[in-house]
């Protein structure tokens, strides 16, 4: 059986980041891809908190180590929502999601408005 032991590569984002956006397009890329980041992030972040590798969520998932790898992996693809719970229950979590509205004026519908006439 491997080492199932979790061993951190460290790694200073805010240094990444203030490397890489020296590099044109990066931002702009980096930007679109933000939703994906916050959620490899939490990933990660939730698979530290559990002291697993990518080996030991693997085999409580029932996958390989390169899909786990695949998953913790930004803009690459698009992981299912079974994918996602069965990931969080292997790291101790409950998986939540939000709709969050955006700041500023809505609009109640799509169409113009139409006029109710009496008679």
């Amino acid at each position: 059986m491997a080492d199932l032991k979790y061993k951190p590569v460290p790694h200073d984002h805010e240094a990444f980041l203030k490397d890489a956006g020296k590099r044109g397009g990066f931002r702009k890329a980096y930007e679109n891809l933000e939703e994906e980041y916050l959620l490899v992030r939490e990933m990660l972040s939730a698979r530290s908190r559990s002291g697993l590798t990518q080996e030991a969520v693997a085999e409580r998932m029932g996958t390989t180590k390169s899909s786990v790898s695949r998953l913790e992996s930004a803009g690459k693809h698009a992981p299912s929502l079974t994918t996602l719970k069965k990931y969080a229950k292997a790291v101790g979590c409950d998986l939540e999601i939000k709709l969050v509205p955006k700041a500023g004026p809505t609009r109640r519908s799509a169409g113009p408005r139409k006029k109710r006439v009496s008679r």
